[in-house]
């Protein structure tokens, strides 16, 4: 969960990178004359666990600031728009089209709770935020939203749509911005972001449109990919990956599981073998990239020996970070009319992958003790991100939002310890 945005409306994003996004856009929308009386959750709904979640949030704001109007957004607010106009503290549901319509934002009365919904799934052009980034070091751009994909496990393209892609020209422009403003770090975000381009004229990939933001914005210092599906790198996307300085050395790979009757039933569309395989061909060409992966634990029909696989493919594909989640089953998802495992063998296999990955960060992190990094100083001065992602703490602070070089002196808590 991002923090709330400190001036103006409060708005409170949970989930992926993209609805870190698009809060900036919330926050213009919201911003009207009765904007410092709004509070704007906007939700996630890739899990049961994060629906829950913003039901807290509406009711810990409810607490926190009784006479504020609390407005509920985003994809749990589009998949089950009634669960939260049900809520006596919320005064509207808004659908994710309909999050950047100042209108929706203006209150004339005090009557019930309304849910403004629309048709997700009907034609609409993807849109780029508009505002700039003042409390981060690094933007989110935002380059594709929408899924065409069903997995079979997943709610979110019912909350999102069909795949959309901005075009390249909005996208290089906003980046030109944001690099104008002082920001060092671009990160591409979207739903399913390596499917960017088959509905844009020409049908440009995702590497073409990487290639042309580093052509176009020559200032930008790094360039970060979010999560992306091995399975659709393009070659133009591959080659900016392993041999372009300024995208950066650090991949995270949609994988969600290690074996192969599991990602069928999953549907997904790659193989455990094809992963192994692009991760090697990646680190082959950039030995310093770090790999990190989403991986489901319990999945319905998952053996040990299933589990198992999943488990090796830590070391098989040398992941470094991992995104470790229990399976929640989703009503409407397919995988939720398959035979279920107990929540309780859910949990303790992904206690025992964090676990797995928690040794294997801790092992890579060790591994770069004596190497310099280069550094994104961030929060206080005294902290900030690598190159490959590894979060570090300085000896002494550096002014925010500076790229300084520093070696790495020994690891605490997770975090390299770095003097300049």
């Amino acid at each position: 969960m991002s923090a709330p945005i400190t001036s103006g409306p409060d708005v409170i994003s949970f989930g992926c990178r993209l609805n870190v996004a698009e809060a900036e856009a919330i926050r213009a929308a919201a911003s009207g004359p009765n904007g410092g009386d709004l509070v704007v959750i906007n939700s996630c709904a890739v899990t049961a666990e994060a629906v829950r979640q913003a039901r807290q949030a509406v009711r810990r704001a409810a607490r926190e600031r009784p006479g504020a109007r609390i407005i509920v957004t985003g994809c749990a607010a589009q998949i089950e728009p009634e669960t939260f106009a049900a809520m006596p503290e919320v005064s509207r549901v808004l659908g994710n089209r309909e999050k950047r319509d100042v209108a929706h934002y203006r209150f004339t009365g005090n009557g019930a709770p309304e849910a403004r919904v629309g048709d997700i799934f009907a034609p609409h052009p993807a849109e780029v935020s508009t505002s700039s980034f003042t409390t981060h070091t690094r933007g989110f751009v935002e380059v594709q939203t929408g899924c065409d994909h069903r997995c079979t496990f997943c709610i979110i393209p019912f909350g999102r749509g069909n795949s959309q892609s901005v075009p390249a020209g909005a996208v290089i422009e906003r980046i030109k911005r944001q690099v104008g403003s002082g920001i060092a770090e671009i990160v591409l975000t979207g739903v399913d972001v390596t499917s960017y381009g088959p509905d844009l004229p020409g049908a440009p990939t995702l590497g073409s449109l990487v290639q042309r933001i580093l052509r176009h914005v020559p200032d930008l210092p790094r360039l970060r990919l979010s999560s992306i599906d091995s399975i659709e790198v393009d070659p133009a996307l591959f080659e900016a990956i392993t041999g372009e300085p300024r995208v950066m050395p650090h991949l995270h790979l949609s994988l969600q599981a290690g074996d192969n009757m599991i990602l069928k039933r999953m549907k997904r569309r790659h193989s455990r073998e094809q992963a192994i395989d692009f991760c090697a061909a990646v680190r082959e060409k950039r030995p310093e990239i770090a790999l990190g992966a989403d991986i489901i634990a319990g999945f319905p029909t998952e053996t040990e020996a299933m589990f198992q696989n999943s488990l090796a493919l830590i070391d098989d594909c040398g992941l470094s970070q991992l995104h470790v989640f229990a399976y929640s089953e989703r009503a409407g998802t397919p995988a939720a009319r398959m035979p279920q495992l107990p929540v309780s063998l859910r949990r303790e296999r992904a206690r025992r992958l964090r676990h797995a990955g928690d040794d294997r960060r801790n092992a890579w992190l060790h591994s770069l003790i004596g190497q310099s990094q280069r550094v994104l100083v961030e929060g206080d001065g005294l902290s900030g991100h690598a190159e490959n992602f590894a979060a570090v703490r300085l000896d002494r602070a550096h002014p925010r939002g500076t790229i300084v070089d520093v070696t790495a002196l020994g690891v605490a808590n997770g975090v390299l310890e770095c003097a300049a």
